[in-house]
């Protein structure tokens, strides 16, 4: 620790610092907080460490800017900012823009503009530079660029550094290279780490790793770290808890609650699905919304992003996806329809709102269906040691490989497979270069203990929300109490929501609502598309498969009753296709027997709305071929027999396995893999109603739910070989 700086000297930098927030914020009576001067102060005059734990709202991004005029009024290089959304990155570089800072951006959304900005970056015209963490590892930019930036940078800021720890809400892997980046810096580079959503552990893993510098060539922690944590009571907001009894009443309740809360607000959803589904039941009736998800087009956001903030819409429906860092002072609601799995999630999530007006209201709708939905994301955690071990033999010193070829020989599917080559790469096992991945030949160990407290920490937290649920207590101050929020005294109570009695709702809905809302929600039919293309490499696992798929072998666009993870029918589908643990360490079938009633009304249904099996209004279906199933093969028999008697056609056929009752391969192994599976197994057995040919027919394909889609297109290609001329898939459900 450097002396203090002298008196007079510090008063004139807080008279520069106060200068340059005004024009960051066009307001002539603006002064910093104190804890935003001690920081500033800190980076500038002391090139310190720091970490700022503070409320959304309360000026993170002010000390990041401020300290950037400063230093580079005093010659210093740009200001690095690593931000992990798309949407922070443009609110950010417009806020600089207002304070005369020249800001840009690296990220997907503008990868024709990278090699300009990389000139304005060699020719010292930019202030800031934000790039994502995917952008540390790639290639070019860790090898060329980074060093540069690293060495020449006057300030590099972490936001949202929750996700360099394990222990954080939302870890990312490519976050965990920041420590790397951190450990490279040259002596007196300052460097700020800022997030809203810390607790005391994951304060402490942040502060540990911004402490990391090299002597030698070795690691060792000896940069002291500055940390300033703030009280997370937020006084616009006014939070409730508003348990209903199914889906249909829930989303009933939005419909009217959105035209009685004023301003504008964000519906976050627990999946892809829901989000889309609850923003075309709104839309239809009547309300202006638009869903927001994970699979948005980028450019496509950033319009919806401008809508919300500028009130032509009521609502965005979203996913985690419109999370950290989207900027709109005046938001006036937040609303759950599904519980995020920790109160520290759902904290980040909720300081969206009110940041600019007096009154926010927040509210948690929880579902039945929460917690399948966190035990699926649960799923998708660290692999165990042998698949990882698979990996890394997988991988050569010297030869690439991408992560289509090593899906040949890692059963993991690719978002997991890319998500654990990240880990081992910051774990220095593996190297991404052009082209792929290559193994760097070092030892490494699987760390089974972290691994297992990381995994238990994460099911504490699922109880903690359910706890939160539950609650019949002050709700600021359960949320405020697990994120460790220092300033939280003992008996303390918001007096604003439901929980203190400070809140009122909008009523609940009316029988006709619900009606309404449940017909809505009860209308069945999705697509379902065959695959078009075979994976690469299929060679290597015996499988002679490449290129494109022939129109002459393709399936014809199919149908499905509902999306597993959606709302309405999916409820019933998640429910016939549950599982539990078989003796083998996998899974099995809870039930297997005759499709339940409203399943066979609902897949009638669907076949009486699909357009293309009729010319004319005449039925141009002339057979069903079933796909049997080892697991449930009595609902799947009963689903064929059952669609072919409705149709008034005959079964034509059944696929088994050429193994003959040897249990199939797992469904959550990759693309490439699965393919391999169905290939190998997949067998066309005609009935005496085919008479041997299949010649001139189309064919209703059956099958209980989909999805790799390898079993849909491989089992269709076979029935075109066998002379069908087009094959059109039904399955109940969509995984």
């Amino acid at each position: 620790m450097t002396s203090s700086p002298d008196p007079a000297v510090s008063t004139s930098l807080r008279e520069q610092a106060e200068s340059a927030l005004r024009a960051l914020v066009g307001r002539d009576d603006a002064t910093l907080r104190d804890d935003q001067w001690t920081a500033i102060e800190a980076l500038v005059s002391r090139h310190a460490r720091a970490l700022v734990v503070q409320r959304t709202g309360w000026g993170k991004s002010a000390v990041y800017f401020v300290a950037t005029a400063l230093l580079r009024a005093q010659g210093a290089g740009p200001t690095v900012i690593v931000s992990p959304l798309l949407a922070l990155m443009r609110d950010q570089v417009a806020a600089a823009q207002r304070a005369g800072i020249r800001a840009v951006s690296i990220n997907s959304s503008n990868m024709t503009d990278w090699d300009s900005i990389h000139a304005d970056i060699a020719a010292g015209s930019v202030d800031v530079l934000l790039c994502s963490p995917e952008r540390l590892n790639n290639p070019d930019f860790r090898d060329q660029v980074l060093p540069r930036l690293a060495a020449s940078a006057g300030l590099v800021v972490i936001d949202e550094a929750h996700c360099i720890s394990d222990w954080g809400h939302d870890f990312r892997p490519d976050y965990r290279r920041i420590r790397t980046l951190l450990g490279d810096l040259p002596e007196g580079i300052p460097v700020l780490a800022t997030t809203a959503t810390a607790n005391k552990r994951v304060t402490a893993d942040v502060a540990e790793q911004l402490g990391v510098s090299r002597v030698a060539g070795l690691e060792s922690v000896a940069k002291e770290v500055l940390v300033l944590r703030g009280a997370l009571d937020r006084a616009s907001l006014h939070l409730a808890v508003l348990r209903l009894p199914d889906q249909a009443t829930r989303v009933a309740w939005l419909s009217k609650a959105l035209r009685e809360i004023d301003g504008s607000g964000i519906v976050y959803c627990l999946t892809v699905s829901a989000a889309e589904q609850v923003a075309s039941q709104l839309r239809a009736a009547g309300l202006a919304v638009s869903s927001y998800t994970g699979q948005t087009d980028p450019a496509e956001r950033e319009q919806l992003e401008a809508d919300l903030k500028y009130n032509r819409v009521k609502a965005l429906i979203a996913t985690s996806a419109l999370g950290m860092g989207f900027d709109k002072p005046d938001l006036g609601f937040v609303v759950h329809l599904g519980a995020p799995s920790s109160p520290i999630a759902y904290y980040q999530q909720v300081g969206r709102a009110g940041r600019g007006v007096d009154k926010a209201l927040v509210v948690l709708l929880p579902g039945q269906e929460d917690k399948a939905v966190w035990e699926w994301f649960g799923a998708q955690a660290f692999p165990a040691e042998d698949q990882v071990r698979v990996a890394l033999g997988a991988l050569s010193i010297s030869e690439v490989q991408s992560v289509a070829k090593l899906e040949t020989s890692v059963d993991l599917k690719r978002t997991r497979l890319e998500s654990m080559l990240k880990v081992l790469d910051v774990d220095g096992a593996v190297r991404r270069v052009k082209g792929g991945w290559i193994s760097t030949g070092a030892d490494w160990e699987y760390d089974q203990e972290r691994y297992a407290r990381v995994a238990q920490t994460r099911l504490d937290e699922q109880q903690s929300m359910l706890d939160y649920i539950a609650s019949d207590g002050c709700r600021m101050a359960y949320l405020r109490s697990a994120l460790d929020d220092p300033d939280l005294s003992l008996g303390w109570r918001c007096g604003r929501c439901d929980g203190c009695g400070g809140i009122e709702l909008p009523a609940a809905p009316g029988a006709e609502d619900i009606a309404r809302s449940r017909a809505d929600m009860d209308r069945v039919g999705v697509d379902v598309t065959a695959r078009r293309q075979w994976p690469s490499g299929m060679y290597t696992l015996g499988v002679n498969l490449r290129g494109r798929i022939a129109p002459s072998l393709q399936a014809e666009p199919g149908r499905a009753i509902a999306r597993l993870d959606g709302l309405g029918w999916s409820g019933a589908l998640r429910d016939l296709f549950a599982t539990v643990p078989s003796e083998d360490g996998g899974e099995r079938s809870s039930t297997d027997g005759e499709i339940p009633i409203p399943l066979r009304e609902a897949a009638v249904q669907v076949l009486d709305d699909w357009e293309p099996l009729r010319s004319a209004d005449v039925l141009i279906i002339d057979g069903v071929v079933g796909v049997s199933s080892f697991t449930r093969p009595i609902l799947t028999g009963h689903l064929a027999t059952g669609l072919a008697r409705y149709l008034g056609v005959p079964v034509l056929g059944s696929f088994g396995s050429a193994l003959g009752l040897e249990a199939p391969a797992r469904h959550d192994v990759n693309s490439a893999m699965r393919l391999a599976s169905v290939e190998k197994r997949l067998r066309l057995h005609l009935s005496e109603a085919a008479e041997g040919s299949l010649e001139g027919r189309t064919i209703l394909l059956v099958d209980d739910y989909t999805d790799s889609g390898w079993t849909l297109t491989v089992a269709s290609r076979l029935l075109r070989e066998y002379g069908a001329t087009a094959v059109f898939p039904f399955v109940l459900g969509v995984r």
